[in-house]
């Protein structure tokens, strides 16, 4: 399996065209600036996260993402329902465990949460994928304390027992299907002064789940598209601030030309 440009850039125009719609169980902290990026890519974000319509919600969405960011007995209840009626219907489901690790609240909620659906896609940093897969590895808050490379071998087990994509992003971002494992290098150093940013990147694979049916390959294009805005909006950025506005207007703008020339696989 490889990526390719041309593929990258079809996958971004049916997004644009299909308008899929996104829904979101996502944390407090981010939630705009998902939605807005969402929006910029061409998609359709909801953020709902009320017990009541959970079901009747998943089933109008072409994707559903869960992000374990900000939790609470409730918003655990909704994304429970959610991923249960996603797996009953068969819509992708993209898993972001934020912060697993940090304390037993928010690991045993992530092993909870595993045990109702399997996810299509789960992607964290290093250390966030590292405490899924049960690793001895520690965890900083929501900020990796591994480098990505080093959690290759992890990923790959995660992968065949959770039988889904795994997608660690770092340096350089990993997207690991069983033995098979892509790459990708786009993206900037500023990105990380930008709270939410892999959050971001969780809700473009949404996106792009609802319009490619081949998880893995759906999962790298996604990761390729915000790595190659995040270099362009970091160009003409002066910092964190206005690196978010300029992420937004370069997802929005971005061109079958530029994913063509800044791809960046090996």
């Amino acid at each position: 399996m490889t990526l390719d440009t041309n593929s990258i850039w079809q996958d971004l125009q049916g997004v644009r065209q299909s308008v899929p719609l996104v829904h979101n169980i996502t944390n407090y902290v981010v939630m705009n600036s998902t939605a807005n990026a969402l929006l910029a890519i061409g998609a359709s974000p909801i953020m709902a996260h009320a017990v009541a319509e959970m079901e009747e919600m998943v089933s109008l969405a072409s994707a559903l993402v869960v992000n374990i960011g900000t939790l609470s007995d409730r918003w655990i209840e909704a994304m429970e329902k959610a991923m249960q009626q996603a797996n009953a219907i068969q819509t992708p489901i993209v898993l972001d465990p934020v912060g697993a690790g940090a304390t037993r609240y928010r690991t045993e909620t992530l092993q909870h949460l595993l045990q109702q659906a399997t996810p299509t896609v789960i992607r964290g940093n290093a250390s966030e994928i590292g405490a899924v897969a049960a690793s001895s590895c520690s965890t900083k808050g929501v900020d990796s304390t591994t480098s990505s490379d080093t959690m290759i071998t992890v990923a790959q087990d995660l992968s065949t027992t959770q039988n889904c994509t795994v997608v660690v992003t770092g340096a350089t971002d990993y997207i690991i299907q069983g033995d098979q494992v892509l790459q990708c290098k786009n993206g900037h150093p500023l990105m990380a002064k930008v709270t939410g940013m892999g959050c971001t990147a969780t809700a473009l694979i949404g996106a792009f789940l609802a319009v490619n049916n081949h998880p893995t390959l759906a999962a790298a294009h996604a990761i390729a598209v915000i790595g190659i805005a995040g270099e362009i909006a970091a160009e003409t950025a002066k910092g964190p601030g206005s690196l978010q506005v300029h992420l937004l207007d370069a997802l929005y703008n971005l061109d079958g030309e530029q994913i063509a020339r800044r791809f960046w696989e090996d």
